[in-house]
């Protein structure tokens, strides 16, 4: 089962066209930078220190550099995209993928209880993931599995795309114990670590309940008639690829394939310990996905030939995803290289002080959920805005801990839309979906979810949280 090589041209054009775009800003908005200093061995802003600097506005030179220092800038997550797909591609080769897929989709078609709960226990689990370890680029993999396995149950590309991707997406936004947004943001802000966790846990619970319900809802629609897909036309041609002829006369998986599934289990397993217990990053998790490429292949009774080519083949058929994302990443380079995401920073900011303390909290997340277009990155955001929003906070009457939520929302909710955001792009490209109709789709729900942040930033206000 394998996803569409095809990639929509329009999502090159998107990005270059936003590339262009930005440079024509930074000849507009004025250049101006913070001042910096290290702070628990992490480089954040000093608060009150921005000012204009030397202009630097990028011309049709820089902007045809950009993806290339896009693609350099990105070289870690292009390489663990590649590598990913060539060990998955390994994955497919023992047949095993087919099989699981297989396996479920029988066990989906005979237990209406299973097929009731399937998709809400699987965001629910996704949701866990984002929620306590952060789950964002680890993401990226489980894409290849369950498209293949929505197309088989009856849905469509979308669903299988959402039920990973939101899932891990809302609860990193309405995280309990995020390391990488909640872990750094309230060592900068001089709280507890993790402090305020039995109210964030009542936001995961709301927010992932809008997912589940968002995301079932849709499924049922489009198993009910399937042509109000977005990506109905290109869910034809992937299904005519997958063994649904096989279906009927499956009759379980073989040891070897069970075999080759228990070694994958034992790599997400060491994966998970990899990043909770010693702090694990693209790097590691690279080496651990070719690890558990050769693991699959000696389960598998894989020859040297047939692991080496569909290695090679699995890498190749993630090329334009890698290309998506330096394109994205290009976007970066010329609001940095253009000296413009202080200023904006420094304006959006002066903004929060003129309203009631209640109204100031959601302004923050207004202007957090702007500057995460430019700084897509939850460690890195809160890097740079936090030692700006927590003093802040204090002079508008926001405690500090809303200061943090009010990060965490507008760092979050974006992250699942923003085309600038190296994880989105690269999960679109995967699943061959054209942003465009992603954000389509996904519009209503992001709209709903940044409703229901505004309103939980009310009650932090009258408990004193």
């Amino acid at each position: 089962m394998k996803l569409s090589k095809v990639k929509s041209p329009d999502t090159y054009f998107i990005l270059s066209s936003i590339i262009v775009l930005m440079a024509i800003l930074t000849w507009i908005i004025p250049a101006g930078n913070f001042d910096t200093t290290i702070l628990n061995g992490r480089e954040v802003v000093v608060g009150n220190s921005y000012h204009e600097v030397e202009s630097n506005p990028q011309n049709l030179y820089d902007v045809l550099l950009a993806p290339v220092q896009g693609f350099i800038d990105a070289a870690l997550i292009i390489g663990m995209i590649l590598f990913v797909g060539g060990a998955f591609g390994v994955f497919q080769k023992t047949g095993a993928v087919d099989s699981a897929i297989m396996s479920v989709t029988k066990l989906h078609g005979k237990s209406k209880i299973f097929k009731t709960l399937l998709i809400p226990i699987l965001v629910i689990v996704f949701s866990l993931s984002g929620s306590i370890w952060g789950m964002s680029e680890e993401i990226i993999p489980f894409v290849l599995f369950f498209v293949p396995l929505a197309l088989m149950l009856g849905y469509d590309t979308i669903t299988g795309v959402a039920i990973p991707f939101l899932g891990a997406g809302v609860g990193f936004a309405g995280a309990c114990l995020n390391p990488f947004t909640i872990g750094i943001a309230q060592g900068i802000a001089d709280l507890p670590l993790f402090s305020g966790i039995e109210y964030r846990f009542v936001i995961w619970i709301i927010v992932t309940s809008v997912a589940i319900f968002y995301i079932t809802r849709y499924a049922a629609k489009v198993k009910k008639n399937p042509e109000i897909s977005i990506t109905y036309e290109a869910d034809k041609k992937k299904r005519a690829a997958l063994n649904t002829a096989d279906l009927e006369n499956y009759e379980g998986m073989t040891k070897q394939h069970r075999n080759v599934m228990i070694a994958f289990v034992i790599g997400m397993i060491i994966l998970i310990y990899g990043v909770l217990v010693h702090d694990w990053f693209i790097k590691e998790i690279t080496a651990l996905f070719i690890f558990m490429g050769i693991s699959v292949a000696v389960a598998g009774r894989l020859s040297v030939k047939e692991v080496t080519g569909s290695f090679i083949q699995g890498a190749k058929d993630l090329v334009g995803t890698a290309l998506i994302i330096a394109f994205a990443r290009g976007i970066l380079v010329i609001a940095v290289d253009g000296n413009i995401i202080d200023t904006i920073l420094y304006h959006l900011s002066s903004v929060v002080e003129d309203f009631h303390p209640v109204v100031s909290g959601q302004a923050m997340f207004v202007v957090q959920s702007l500057i995460n277009f430019f700084v897509p990155s939850g460690s890195g955001q809160a890097a740079l805005t936090m030692p700006i929003m927590a003093p802040l906070a204090d002079l508008v009457g926001v405690t500090r801990q809303t200061a943090v939520l009010a990060f965490q929302f507008g760092d979050g909710f974006t992250n699942m839309i923003i085309p600038t955001s190296a994880v989105t792009m690269g999960v679109l490209t995967l699943a061959d979906i054209p942003w465009d109709k992603w954000a389509k789709w996904l519009l209503p729900l992001e709209i709903i979810l940044f409703v229901i942040g505004l309103l939980l930033l009310i009650p932090p206000y009258f408990l004193n949280w």
